[in-house]
């Protein structure tokens, strides 16, 4: 029973905490662009061109 005395007013406190980062969050900006990371890491944003990187590890390879 005493464990709860100290529990319950922790637990209360990490709440508060959790609802102030949240808040924190939203405020700042945060949530406002959901969809664009999401994108990013599905889509590169400069096509690549086979034959210039294949010249690039040629010449790359050469030991002089």
């Amino acid at each position: 029973m005493n464990a709860l005395f100290l529990l319950i007013p922790t637990a209360f406190v990490i709440l508060a905490f959790a609802v102030w980062i949240l808040f924190w969050a939203v405020k700042n900006g945060q949530y406002d662009d959901l969809d664009t990371e999401g994108h990013r890491i599905l889509f590169d944003d400069t096509p690549t061109n086979k034959n210039n990187d294949a010249q690039h590890n040629d010449m790359s390879n050469n030991n002089f």
